[in-house]
């Protein structure tokens, strides 16, 4: 089988994302450059608790969730690990050019990449982009803006 080696596992994750459950959307971090791109992992399972209700017959995992997921990595990239958790916070300020390729099912590892493009530091805007991945199939992908 093939192994996901962590870089940052949830833990960590957890001292830099401000998110909890039921929204946290990253279970680990696979390749990790601090202000460059991260790939994290979420494994999908049908215990997430937006299968019973999108959709009871044929569950799939919401693209808005995805986007979601994939907006957290990118804070990954963008926000520092400190003891006792980030001290900063950015907010999902929008989305271009996303496209939704596949549908993503309980059993599915979604692999998120999330690329730095463009930092205006004097306003706190970050662009990025970013693909999703089940096995070689890109799920999602889209063009990201923060505001940190």
């Amino acid at each position: 089988f093939e192994e996901f080696p962590s870089v940052l596992d949830i833990n960590k994750i957890r001292d830099i994302l401000p998110h909890r459950y039921p929204f946290l959307l990253v279970d680990r971090v696979i390749e990790y450059q601090p202000g460059v791109t991260a790939v994290g992992i979420k494994n999908v399972t049908i215990n997430d608790n937006f299968f019973p209700g999108h959709f009871p017959e044929r569950p799939i995992m919401p693209g808005v969730l995805m986007v979601e997921a994939m907006a957290q990595v990118g804070g990954l990239v963008m926000l520092k690990p400190e003891a006792g958790g980030s001290k900063e916070i950015f907010f999902f300020a929008g989305v271009d050019k996303v496209r939704f390729r596949k549908p993503v099912i309980a059993g599915d590892t979604l692999v998120m990449r999330m690329n730095l493009v463009k930092f205006q530091k004097r306003f706190g805007i970050v662009k990025m982009e970013g693909k999703a991945y089940v096995g070689k199939n890109v799920v999602c992908e889209g063009e990201f803006t923060l505001a940190m």
